[in-house]
């Protein structure tokens, strides 16, 4: 039993740990943009970079609404990372790893949101996808990540969120 427990306390600060560095990643590429940006750059076909801070959440929703948002959107991001991090704190013991990767990007890209909301009053957004005149809203690294962990969290819960075949001892 005791071994179990290590090796699950072993997973978890493995997990964290690409979480943690999910949010260097993203940190490190909004202080290149902050620093060097300066206009839009084309970078392929219906791909730019472009700074935009955004003090709302996704799509923009309540960037007009006077301040208190961010305040707002900090704590409901501390709320939602303690929530994430006891969920994968319990799923690292089970041997689930498309689970476990899942919350860590999700984990990672709250912090790495959280961070701007504390650090600069918004979340910095530099990604444009675009077709024609069509361009989905900015976004960064930690938008992507949140996005591919919640798509593999809806993936995981159609395999039934099953332990992998080694830690079944099926291997």
């Amino acid at each position: 039993m005791a071994a179990g427990r290590g090796r699950g306390r072993s997973a978890f600060a493995g997990w964290l740990a690409s979480a943690a560095g999910l949010v260097a990643i993203d940190q490190i590429a909004k202080a290149w943009v902050l620093a060097e940006l300066t206009g839009t750059i084309a970078v392929l076909p219906s791909l730019n970079l472009v700074l935009v801070h955004n003090p709302g959440a996704a799509f923009g929703l309540l960037a007009q609404a006077g301040g208190w948002q961010r305040w707002f959107f900090i704590v409901v991001g501390v709320v939602i990372a303690v929530f994430i991090t006891e969920w994968l704190r319990r799923s690292a013991r089970t041997g689930r790893t498309w689970l476990c990767a899942a919350l860590a990007l999700v984990l990672g890209g709250a912090f790495g949101n959280l961070w701007d909301r504390l650090a600069r009053g918004a979340v910095v957004d530099f990604i444009d996808v675009y077709y024609g005149r069509y361009h989905w809203p900015a976004f960064n690294v930690a938008d992507a990540a949140i996005t591919i962990g919640a798509l593999i969290l809806v993936l995981a819960s159609f395999r039934g969120d099953r332990p992998d075949d080694r830690e079944a001892g099926n291997s």
